[in-house]
């Protein structure tokens, strides 16, 4: 199996080139992966000492992000490599202020796995969640090289716990202690026989509770609600957009709704505005319009979403009506309000005790929609007993990062 999933890597690296060539996503990929060596030799030189972290994509930096500026903060003598896998991530925080330089990890080649180690040379390694790249492992487990794996969480029909799967258990070695978000993933894990393993939970509840801390005003959003109720509907699809346009056309005035998309690309943007038949504006038009007279706010850029949901009475999270995932449900539920999502949320646990708390809610077609929305704004206090029941898990599952830290000062 190893030998095949080395000459696999090469192939796929090959024919990835190839179809980059008409898909602009890959070709971010390919293109800045032929530049990681240039930026990692024009910072990192032998001399310094380099602590690395590794995630996959933007969801798993937001997750790493509270245990890596503990660890920044408790080595200000190291410099600090940060990597993604996808450009969802890498393209948004390339310039982030967490690391001295940030790059595409190179595909998991051992050549790659080789120079890159060579090039880094680093003292301590963190990867987040889902990440396992057995070249890159067994390369740190030669080198004998500190490593560990946070927020992770693991599923039985993952590879290691296959009778296939002997080779990709031994590169879970490389990491001297596993922290996982569940009871389910330490026994999964000690059925194979890997003991250093700590339930520490999931470093987002700590990373969204800091939130609360924050700054989260904004005057053109107070200026749009003034004192309405106010739906906020957080990185949608065009199917959660179909759910809203339907709603949206059939409201009283007095209801107040924020639409923030995760694809801002003008014209599915401009597509979704014209389906809106009540008076809508964009955030890129916000100072020629009037916000205290729109009833719609559809939010053409990103960035600002954590600090919108503080303004919400009540949150959708896209994502978990068609295929793509379910976005952060976290953000929202740190402000205390109910929580509507799709129908496929079966690799989110959080979702699952959210429902089961009464403070989150799945719907599977336009009328579960419209039902749901509707209680959820005519009965005041289902509304905030489910909100405080979103406050109270955030509360209570907090606590990760502090362990984390506590284990890597041992």
């Amino acid at each position: 199996m190893k030998s095949l999933y080395n000459i696999l890597t090469y192939i796929a690296a090959f024919h990835l080139k190839i179809i980059a060539r008409f898909n602009a996503k890959l070709m971010l990929g390919v293109t800045g992966r032929a530049e990681t060596f240039n930026r990692l030799n024009a910072v990192i030189s032998t001399q310094d000492k380099v602590i690395w972290f590794h995630c996959a994509s933007l969801g798993e930096y937001e997750q790493g992000l509270p245990v890596f500026e503990k660890i920044k903060s408790d080595n200000p003598n190291h410099k600090i490599v940060l990597s993604f896998f996808s450009p969802s991530g890498y393209e948004i925080k390339k310039q982030v202020s967490i690391a001295d330089v940030v790059v595409y990890l190179p595909l998991d080649t051992k050549f790659n796995a080789n120079a890159f180690l060579n090039t880094i040379h680093p003292e301590l390694v963190v990867f987040v969640k889902y990440e396992f790249w057995p070249n890159y492992l067994n390369e740190l487990n030669k080198r004998n090289i500190r490593a560990v794996l946070i927020s992770a969480l693991f599923r039985k029909d993952q590879s290691f716990f296959k009778f296939y799967g002997a080779w990709m258990r031994k590169s879970l070695y490389a990491f001297e202690h596993i922290f996982v978000q569940n009871e389910t993933s330490k026994n999964l894990l000690n059925k194979i026989g890997y003991t250093n393993v700590t339930v520490s939970g999931d470093t987002r509840f700590d990373r969204v509770a800091n939130q609360l801390s924050m700054d989260n005003e904004l005057d053109f959003i107070k200026e749009f609600k003034q004192d309405k109720l106010c739906v906020v509907a957080g990185s949608t699809w065009p199917e959660d957009e179909q759910l809203f346009i339907e709603h949206i056309n059939a409201s009283p005035e007095d209801l107040k709704f924020i639409i923030a998309p995760h694809n801002i690309k003008s014209q599915q943007i401009d597509s979704f505005k014209k389906a809106i038949q009540k008076q809508t504006i964009l955030f890129s038009e916000k100072s020629e319009a009037n916000l205290k007279e729109a009833q719609v706010f559809i939010i053409d850029t990103i960035g600002i979403l954590s600090k919108i949901y503080s303004y919400a009475d009540i949150a959708y999270v896209g994502g978990a009506m068609g295929s793509t995932g379910l976005h952060n449900t976290l953000e929202p539920a740190v402000f205390g309000i109910p929580i509507i999502i799709g129908k496929h949320y079966t690799n989110f646990p959080e979702a699952f005790e959210m429902i089961a708390q009464n403070g989150l809610f799945s719907i599977s077609n336009q009328a579960e929609f419209d039902t749901t929305l509707n209680e959820l704004i005519l009965n005041t206090q289902k509304r905030l007993d489910s909100g405080q029941s979103n406050s109270n898990y955030i509360s209570h599952n907090q606590g990760a990062v502090v362990q984390i830290a506590a284990y890597l000062s041992e």
